[in-house]
């Protein structure tokens, strides 16, 4: 089974991963490769980082979810990537 976390070993594969996403018209897809991300380096330690509980990343990130804008800004930071909007 295809899972994306697999190739995400760098942190050059993660931004393009996330900046796709960040593209893509479906708001799920950000928080799919968010989820993504997080599985590739450790739900444990980003939950550490994030200062969220582990079950409560893993509901944030389930898909479906409805995350809090605050949420997903915490599991950003913990992921220790930067979002950038630009014309």
């Amino acid at each position: 089974k295809f899972d994306a976390a697999d190739y995400l070993d760098s942190e050059e594969a993660i931004a393009e991963y996330q900046t796709a996403a960040l593209e893509d018209k479906n708001p799920d897809a950000l928080l799919a490769a968010v989820a993504d991300v997080a599985k590739a380096r450790g739900m444990a330690t980003i939950a550490k980082e994030s200062g969220l509980g582990r079950e409560s990343l893993y509901k944030a990130l389930a898909p479906g979810a409805k995350p809090r804008y605050d949420t997903i800004l915490r599991v950003l930071h913990g992921l220790g990537v930067k979002v950038s909007v630009s014309p």
